[in-house]
């Protein structure tokens, strides 16, 4: 288990944010558990990525550990050009580099779940995307994020997609902060 100090950052070093990166973006499905591995080697070769990462507390050793894990297991996003995606081939941690087709879509729902994540949002995997009503954040830290409202008990249950995955990251937040889409 990774010490909180030794995890790669979830966003490139070079780049505040993941408007700061340019070029076409892939998914990297990574051999299994080599999400942070495949991150470092990103960093060392100047490859824009985003790796999405939740705290967690697991046991080991019969002690309690808080560690941070992908939100999505096997998957990291990477951006650049053709040479980068090359580079990233050459890790030999990939069991393949996914083209996405829609790369704004791509791009808008790694920004919310970016937001989420710097706003503080307590997230937790969605295994699939759910049909259901959509919504958008009207005020707060999370204000403009957009998403699939799943629950609404005390506090509504948002899902973040990533269609291209078709996974999301469930959030919950207070629903009187949501407005319907469409």
């Amino acid at each position: 288990m990774l010490k909180p100090s030794d995890n790669p950052p979830m966003l490139t070093p070079s780049a505040t944010s993941l408007t700061d990166l340019d070029g076409r973006w892939w998914v990297a499905h990574t051999k299994a558990r080599f999400e942070k591995a495949f991150a470092w080697d990103l960093c060392r070769r100047n490859i824009g990525y985003f790796l999405p990462m939740i705290g967690r507390v697991r046991v080991s050793g019969g002690r309690k550990r808080q560690v941070l894990t992908p939100l999505f297991p096997s998957y990291v996003f990477f951006c650049g050009d053709d040479k980068d995606r090359h580079l990233a081939l050459t890790t030999n941690r990939l069991c393949q580099a996914i083209e996405v087709t829609d790369q704004e879509l791509l791009r808008r729902q790694l920004a919310d779940l970016e937001k989420a994540i710097k706003g503080g949002a307590v997230l937790d995997a969605y295994p699939f995307a759910v049909v259901g009503r959509r919504c958008r954040v009207t005020a707060g830290a999370m204000q403009g994020i957009e998403g699939v409202i799943v629950d609404r008990a005390k506090l509504a249950k948002v899902v973040l997609e990533v269609s291209m995955l078709g996974q999301g990251a469930l959030m919950e937040i207070d629903p009187d902060l949501l407005e319907p889409i469409g």
